[in-house]
């Protein structure tokens, strides 16, 4: 898998907005990739070194539409530390 098929989109809310000033960047990943396909995309697409990497499966939930139940796809995040004084530059 390339790089931008890994990392999908960073995930943007007050917490994660919070930990980014620490050094933690939360990312929706693909669900098939690995820790280390995770440092390697993250180390190419935006040339930081990362220290750690942590990810979460999230079950897809029921919702009812207009056309009865419907089940949401699982999602994967990936929260990833950067060594102390480098920064992602996300916008």
């Amino acid at each position: 898998m390339q790089a931008h098929d890994i990392i999908k989109k960073p995930l943007l809310s007050e917490k994660n907005t919070q930990a980014q000033e620490v050094g933690r960047y939360c990312f929706l990943v693909d669900r098939r990739a690995s820790k280390d396909q995770i440092v390697q995309a993250i180390k190419t697409l935006y040339k930081v070194d990362v220290e750690q990497v942590n990810t979460q499966v999230r079950k897809g939930k029921m919702r009812r539409m207009k056309v009865g139940l419907v089940q949401e796809s699982d999602t994967k995040k990936a929260t990833v530390r950067v060594k102390q004084g480098q920064l992602i530059e996300l916008f």
